[in-house]
Parts: C-alpha cells; sequence; structure tokens
C-alpha cells in the first residue's frame, strides 16, 4: 500500500502482543482489560499464528481450559485478580453457576461473539501439519460450545444475547430500547474503573453501566441459569454480530469434521437453522441486518458494522450492498460502527461510531470472498492507514482518525499482521 513501511510496523505488532502475553494467555491491553477475553484471545491466536504457530494454538487452548461444562466459554477468565478491574469474579458470582461444574477458572457468567472456531480454521490453514493434531484435541470443545449456543441462545432462529457484554458491542444503539426498559434499582454501589485508565466521553454512559451492573446481578441471583434468565429477564436481543459470527464459524466446523472424519450432520442442521434465522434480523426499513428486541419485535432502527458481517457469514444481496454503499460514502475511514447519519452517532464512544479493526477485517475478507473486491480494498487500505498513522489503539474515530480507548492493543496488532500489513502476501 502507498505509503506505508511496514517493516517496523510489523515489529511493533509482534511486540505488542509479546507485551500482553501473561504465559498461555493474552490480555487485550494493560490496565483497561488486565484478564483472559474469549473473543480478544481468539484474534490474538489469528496474530501470532503469523510467527509463532505453537503459541497462537496454545492461546486458544488456554480460552477453552475456562469452558463450563455445559460447554459455554465466558467472556472473561480470571486467572489473576487485578484489583484496577470492575466487575471481578466476586461480583459475576458463578462458582456454584448452573452449567458450569465444581471446578475451573473464576469467570464472568456470559459468553461473546463464537469466532473461536472461525480463527482456529484459519490457523490450521496457516500451518495444516503443524496444526493437525491441536485442531483434533480441540474440535469436540469447539462444537460443544456451538451447541451451548444453539440450545441457550438460538430460540429465535437467529442468536441472541443476555447482556450487552454478550456481543462485545457493548453500548450501541441496536441495544438501547432494550435497555431503556431496565430500571436499575437495587444496582450494589460500585466505582467504575474503565474511566480511570480512558477518557469518558470514549466510554459508555453511567447509564448504561448501572444497568450492565444489573443485569450482572439479575444473572448471579439466577445462578446463571439460561431457562431461567430466558424466562425472566427484560433483556434478549437477537444481534447480527452473534449470528453471523457463529455461522460463520459453523461453516469452518464443518470443514474441519470433513477432514477430521467425523459427522457434520448436526453442524450442517445448525448451519441451516441461522441461515433461516438470519432473515429475522432484516428490517427492510434500512435495509439492513439489525438487533431486534426479542421482548417487543422491536428492529434497532441501526445500521451497523455488524450488519456488514453479513458476508463473512456467507450470507448478503445487493440490497445490503448498496447500504453499505452509502455508509462507506459518509466516512474518512471505514467502516464506522454506527452510520455517521445516524442519529446516536458518536465517533468517539466506543460503539456509537468508531471503526474497529477487527470488525473490519472480519467484514472485508467476507466481501472479498463474496466478489465485494473494491468494498474490500477500500476497508483493508483505510485500517491500515489508521494503524500506520494513528497506532495500535482499540478503536478510532471515522470521521478524522482519532485513536481512542486503551493503547498497545492486541487485536489490532494481531489484524495488522494476519491482514493489514502490507507484508501480507496479496497486500
Amino acid at each position: 500500500m502507498d505509503g506505508i513501511d511496514p517493516g517496523s510496523l510489523d515489529e511493533e505488532a509482534r511486540r505488542i502482543l509479546r507485551l500482553n502475553d501473561k504465559g498461555g494467555y493474552t490480555v487485550p491491553t494493560a490496565g483497561l482489560y488486565p484478564y483472559q477475553w474469549n473473543w480478544d484471545s481468539a484474534f490474538a491466536a489469528l496474530g501470532f499464528a503469523t510467527f509463532d504457530v505453537d503459541r497462537a494454538w496454545a492461546e486458544l487452548e488456554t480460552l477453552f481450559a475456562g469452558q463450563w461444562d455445559n460447554g459455554m466459554v465466558p467472556h472473561i477468565l480470571f486467572h489473576a485478580v487485578d484489583d484496577g478491574y470492575f466487575p471481578g469474579p466476586d461480583v459475576w458470582g458463578t462458582q456454584g453457576a448452573v452449567g458450569r461444574g465444581a471446578q475451573g477458572l473464576p469467570s464472568s457468567g456470559i459468553s461473546q461473539p463464537p469466532v473461536a472456531a472461525a480463527l482456529a480454521w484459519t490457523v490450521f490453514e496457516m500451518d495444516r501439519e503443524a496444526g493437525a493434531a491441536r485442531l483434533a484435541a480441540l474440535f469436540p470443545k469447539l462444537v460443544a460450545f456451538h451447541r451451548w449456543m444453539m440450545a441457550a441462545r438460538a430460540e429465535s432462529g437467529a442468536v441472541c444475547i443476555t447482556h450487552p457484554w454478550e456481543a462485545g458491542r457493548d453500548n450501541a444503539p441496536d441495544w438501547d430500547e432494550a435497555m431503556a426498559g431496565i430500571d436499575p434499582v437495587g444496582v450494589a454501589p460500585y466505582t467504575r474503573r474503565d474511566t480511570g485508565h480512558v477518557d469518558a466521553k470514549m466510554r459508555p454512559t453511567q447509564a448504561d453501566y448501572d444497568r450492565y451492573i444489573w443485569l450482572v446481578q439479575f444473572g448471579r441471583d439466577r445462578d446463571w441459569d439460561d431457562a431461567k434468565i430466558a424466562a425472566e429477564s427484560p433483556f434478549r436481543v437477537a444481534d447480527p454480530t452473534m449470528t453471523f459470527t457463529c455461522l460463520r464459524s459453523l461453516r469452518d466446523l464443518a470443514r474441519m469434521a470433513d477432514i477430521l472424519g467425523a459427522d457434520r450432520a448436526e453442524i450442517d442442521g445448525w448451519i441451516g437453522v441461522l441461515e433461516e434465522g438470519v432473515r429475522s434480523l432484516w428490517n427492510p426499513a434500512t435495509q439492513s441486518y439489525e438487533g431486534r428486541n426479542l421482548r417487543t419485535g422491536q428492529f434497532a432502527g441501526s445500521v451497523s458494522n455488524a450488519g456488514f458481517l453479513c458476508w463473512w457469514a456467507g450470507v448478503g444481496d445487493a440490497a445490503v450492498r448498496g447500504t453499505l454503499d452509502t455508509v462507506l460514502d459518509r466516512c474518512r475511514y471505514a467502516l464506522p460502527s454506527y452510520d455517521p447519519a445516524g442519529p446516536e452517532f458518536d465517533h468517539l464512544r466506543y460503539w456509537r461510531g468508531p471503526v474497529w479493526a477487527i470488525m473490519n477485517y472480519m467484514a472485508a475478507k467476507g466481501m472479498a470472498e463474496a466478489g465485494l473486491e473494491t468494498q474490500a480494498e477500500r476497508i483493508r487500505r483505510d485500517t491500515a492507514r489508521l494503524i500506520a498513522e494513528r497506532g495500535f489503539a482499540e478503536y478510532f474515530s471515522p470521521i478524522d482518525g482519532t485513536p481512542a480507548g486503551g493503547g498497545t492493543f492486541t487485536w489490532t496488532a494481531a489484524v495488522w499482521l494476519a491482514w493489514a500489513s502490507p507484508s501480507v502476501k496479496g497486500a
């Protein structure tokens, strides 16, 4: 890519991965996120695979060492206590959780977008010989994770979330209606730690946080019983991020089954359910895939980068392509996490506008596979330009490129090494 010298940036990205490596697991960044996060960890594996494939497999294996007996892989694994983060394991209270089992790492009680299988397949394809035995050992755990996901979260045909943190897009406008229905009465007093690391204008609001903690307490009071939460919680939203990442991972699980000689019938059944279920996320009013409140049936009315993961999942049509092109025309740097023309747009506030390298990676890879080479290359070049000019930030403004959130960020470094860097084959 013109004007970018990848050599020093490649080395800096490798340095960041090593810096955040805690021995078998990687933290997203020091201070702000001091534990192992589910989808962050899968992206860390992708980055490590570009220079240390053994370490890449170790990252995935450590993540699945925290898998619950029911198959759920938590969104946070608390390997070591860090008082600089809230809410910690004492607030989550998962020790006696339904489905967890008697043993295991302290963890949160929710999951995150299931990108692990798709990225494990990518790591495997980077070095099949080195990964053959590791993939075979991980495969049944990946299947168990998706079996849990389909049983516990896919009753509508799409995959839903029980907490905004489960989507990974914490304060996205997709959840505004459902969140407004929560009266956070009874939330125990707490002190936020995130705003001690990052400017508050780049983070969710206090009103959001009160509801986040209310939902944590709600789940804890029900011993994280999926059935009780599904029946009683006011917050249950079908999510394009969860649905599209799950569908992509299921397609890659089927490929794994083929090379391992395993029966893929169950996996194919799940694929069929989600291929039908994604239709329930299509909002004809906005010509996009959106979150849908399962309690009210209402669409979010939110055009987001999550909707553009449809191509990563192997679905998408001319209508959503038109929406994509409109959004691309509205921003200097793609892809914004929320349409700049939307009423809730904020170019620096977390998932209400900023550009995220991991979403760009998935969306653009899917677009390229579907033949949308021009859009995919625009997104890849914008990602490379942001990182080259602004550093390895957690996210960036789509308007002026301002780096925001945490710095020296693991998944931004990983995406650079695996896809955005001009030194990547084919760049």
